[in-house]
């Protein structure tokens, strides 16, 4: 089975992950600007509601481009304040995670925002719990 504590943590992850794929599609459907560090705002939000910011010890994202890391806007507001806006045609990671002493979690997702403003989250269909691999 998987530990109470272990799942709670994901979900709190996960809800942070959805939280910044749900304010990214709002505003590319509404064509409100985005600029990189409210996406952040909008994952660490959930995290520190929970009580666990002091444990989500990097931002959000980054730009991806050919070699993985791009040059366009990051998912930042702790390492930097990033006010470069999410533009059509770009690709970036949504990453957040809990670092506890004894245990981490994260849930990375990659989203590509196409040149007609629409919204793709890569990988299939989103992790919603930790499941159990192992049996005793």
């Amino acid at each position: 089975t998987v530990p109470e504590k272990y799942a709670t943590v994901f979900q709190i992850v996960a809800a942070a992950r959805d939280a910044a794929i749900k304010l990214v599609k709002d505003r590319f459907a509404t064509g409100s600007p985005l600029q990189g560090y409210e996406v952040d705002d909008a994952c660490r939000a959930v995290i520190e509601k929970a009580g666990y910011g002091q444990y989500f010890v990097h931002r959000t994202g980054h730009s991806i481009g050919q070699e993985v890391h791009g040059n366009g806007a990051n998912m930042d507001n702790l390492e930097t304040h990033e006010t470069r806006r999410v533009l059509p045609g770009c690709c970036f990671s949504v990453e957040p995670g809990i670092y506890l002493p004894e245990f981490g979690v994260r849930s990375e997702v990659d989203v590509f925002v196409d040149r007609q403003n629409q919204v793709h989250v890569t990988a299939g269909e989103l992790q919603r719990e930790v499941v159990a691999i192992l049996k005793n």
